[in-house]
């Protein structure tokens, strides 16, 4: 994990240091500082997928530009096209317009949070994340604009760098437990390259919908490079259908909403190459 932390450290680096120039510039007019230091920083695109939803890959043809800015208090999100305009025409997806994905340096804390847009191609949420290193992943529809979804380092407050390389185990059963709730999850296959039926076994008799589906699943890879949102193949069903094309250790969060509360079941499994 510890090029991941030097990584977001030089990411906030470069951010930084390109704002700074461009206030010595253009210092005359506030506003137009505002909108351009969110196109100083190092572009992050994304796709977002429905249904049978596939991995998601950095690069390709992305024409937004993603950024977080966070301090203790807040976070702030800005969404703009390859010419620095703000984009605020985004389709609704499963109840809200962006889903933003949180994950810590070790994968062991993981937020799903649905900033208020606040302004044209803005979003801003009430931070409750102790000081730490994080990647987002901001899940949303922009219309008629390709995007794909790749990782957004951001810091929050001021962490200490550690060089301890927390490596993730892979589980060997399969089951969950959190608030009594129980949940097992049963994988048809762990290759790559291949449809996955991911079938969760839980308590269905409390089981109600969250963000209009019976459940959804992030999946995100030890390196916190590759991610996946999948919704349910049906929607009265805990039956969801993905595929991945690298091997490696991946990380599931399972969301379910049970008695009114919605929890979060992780899961670490492995993905096998082709024989």
């Amino acid at each position: 994990m510890y090029k991941w932390v030097i990584g977001a450290v030089l990411y906030v680096a470069l951010v930084i240091g390109g704002f700074t120039v461009y206030e010595k510039v253009t210092a005359d007019d506030k506003q137009a500082v505002a909108l351009a230091k969110q196109d100083s920083h190092e572009s992050h695109g994304a796709q977002e997928n429905h249904g049978h939803d596939t991995d998601l890959h950095k690069g390709g043809n992305s024409e937004v530009n993603t950024f977080v800015q966070a301090n203790e208090n807040e976070i702030k999100i800005y969404v703009k096209d390859k010419a620095g305009n703000p984009v605020h025409d985004l389709e609704v997806n499963h109840e809200k317009i962006l889903h933003f994905i949180v994950v810590d340096e070790h994968l062991q804390k993981y937020y799903h949070l649905h900033p208020e847009q606040t302004g044209k191609g803005q979003f801003t949420i009430k931070s409750t994340l102790p000081e730490g290193f994080y990647k987002a992943f901001i899940d949303m529809k922009p219309k008629n604009l390709a995007y794909q979804v790749t990782p957004v380092p951001f810091i929050v407050g001021h962490p200490s760098v550690s060089d301890q390389n927390i490596g993730m185990k892979v589980d060997k059963t399969l089951t969950q437990q959190i608030d009594g709730e129980t949940v097992t999850l049963k994988m048809s296959s762990f290759a790559i390259n291949q449809p996955v039926t991911l079938t969760f076994d839980l308590d269905r008799t409390n089981l109600t919908t969250y963000l209009g589906a019976m459940g959804h699943v992030v999946i995100v890879d030890e390196g916190a490079q590759q991610y996946l949102h999948v919704h349910p193949a049906q929607q009265e069903e805990p039956v969801f259908e993905t595929q991945f094309v690298k091997p490696g250790i991946y990380k599931i969060w399972a969301e379910f909403k049970q008695d009114g509360k919605v929890r979060a079941f992780p899961f670490v499994v492995e993905i096998k190459g082709e024989k």
